[in-house]
């Protein structure tokens, strides 16, 4: 009897002892997860610390509307909200943009380019106004270092970017012009060929001609300005042409990878190697078709081009009435025929691509916040962090997520400034910008 009381007094203590240390490992686990932040607050603390930098937004399109004020936050969902103001840019921890200042292609004659230099122009007022209106919230940055001394005084940093160099015609000296207005990269096409290069998309001419003699003194005089070259939206071989020729870096301010999804917009293997060997950077869009290839949606296809039929390309309608009505019958069809969006994750998957292809040195986010960038999970720039959070679970560091989200592309900025610098140091003058390069190269 004593025997079996005994047994039972071991085996009551070790039942206990075995609770006691599931309850301490509990205990032990539950202090842990509390001391652990959250990967959305973490995501907040690395936005507070580092510079974040969006470099294209289409915003300036909703600037020039009467109705619209980039100093008043609009509430997401309505439909006519767009995807950026000044509040939301603070609420959503986004501390520097490149405001495109964006041309449709028209035709190649002088009337064509007045029009365009005109449309630039309105744009450009509308980011110098946006500035002189909210001193206290926003300021111009023509600089790398305006962006960091503006995150430090707590301003937004509105950096530009020209997107299609349509407008300078054949007349180089405008880009001189357009610097000294702030432009700090011109994207060399849009989505048809012009004076300068070949585009991607809608060429005049099924052979790919690449970059034009203008194109490449259009270059070299941007390489001895300061500013950075834009070759998204170029086609292929006006890509390799430009790599060619420049002595700066060059970037991709709004393209995606081939490699996931097959689009001419998109840089292939090939050209992400040579973009990393120019020590350049691509600039990861939001724009689902640019992410992730859609299902087919012919209903909703075929209603877009009914649309674009009856009423042109929305962003050259200057009609309020007219815009209005385009406005109301897209609304219906993306309620009809919603389209698929890409997701927070199939972005991120597209900078990890990169990564293990050419390093962490050469991929940024260049959203296309208001000409097609949205995501589902990224609906606008208030949940931009969405973006660290992915990039945090996938076990990105700090100083990864501080070179994807500003520094990569502030290296590409200093090194064209400092090679501006250099070119403006050893050129004579009296020759064409081309030759002072080939001048300076050799």
């Amino acid at each position: 009897m004593v025997k079996k009381c005994s047994r039972q007094k071991k085996r009551w203590r070790a039942i206990a002892l075995g609770w006691s240390s599931v309850l301490i490992f509990f205990l032990i686990s539950s202090c842990q997860q509390r001391k652990q932040p959250s990967l959305q607050s973490r995501a907040f603390e690395i936005h507070q610390r580092v510079l974040t930098v969006d470099t294209h937004a289409d915003t300036p399109l909703l600037m020039v509307r009467g109705d619209w004020d980039m100093g008043t936050r609009h509430q997401p969902g309505g439909g006519r909200e767009g995807k950026v103001d000044l509040p939301r840019m603070k609420e959503g921890g986004l501390d520097a943009l490149f405001f495109a200042v964006y041309t449709a292609q028209r035709e190649m004659t002088p009337l064509g380019y007045a029009k365009a230099r005109e449309s630039a122009e309105v744009l450009l007022s509308a980011i110098h106004k946006m500035c002189s209106d909210y001193p206290h919230l926003v300021e111009l940055a023509k600089h790398p270092e305006d962006a960091y001394r503006l995150k430090k005084e707590g301003k937004i940093a509105a950096f530009i970017g020209m997107e299609n160099g349509f407008p300078l015609g054949k007349d180089l000296s405008l880009l001189k012009k357009y610097h000294e207005m702030g432009v700090r990269y011109l994207t060399l096409c849009h989505s048809q060929d012009n004076e300068i290069c070949d585009s991607s998309t809608e060429r005049r001419n099924p052979e790919d001609m690449g970059l034009s003699d203008f194109g490449k003194e259009v270059v070299a005089e941007c390489n001895r300005l300061g500013i950075m070259v834009d070759i998204s939206h170029a086609s292929n071989k006006s890509f390799f042409d430009v790599l060619k020729i420049t002595k700066a870096p060059v970037i991709a301010s709004h393209s995606g990878v081939r490699a996931l999804c097959d689009h001419p917009r998109n840089l292939s293997d090939e050209m992400l190697r040579a973009l990393a060997s120019n020590g350049g950077v691509i600039q990861v869009p939001f724009v689902s078709s640019f992410i992730k290839k859609a299902k087919p949606n012919p209903e909703r296809e075929k209603a877009l081009e009914s649309l674009k039929e009856k009423y042109g390309r929305w962003e050259e309608i200057r009609d309020e009435e007219i815009l209005e009505r385009m406005r109301e019958e897209y609304s219906q069809i993306q309620q009809k025929f919603p389209e698929e969006r890409a997701t927070v994750e199939d972005l991120v998957n597209h900078i990890d691509y990169v990564v293990k292809l050419i390093g962490i040195d050469y991929v940024g986010i260049g959203s296309d916040f208001d000409g097609g960038g949205e995501l589902d999970g990224c609906y606008d720039v208030t949940e931009i962090r969405n973006i660290t959070r992915e990039l945090i679970r996938r076990g990105y560091g700090e100083k990864e997520i501080e070179k994807i989200w500003g520094g990569n592309i502030m290296r590409v900025f200093k090194k064209v400034v400092k090679v501006a610098k250099e070119l403006q140091k050893s050129i004579s003058f009296g020759s064409s910008p081309l030759d002072n390069l080939f001048r300076f190269k050799s």
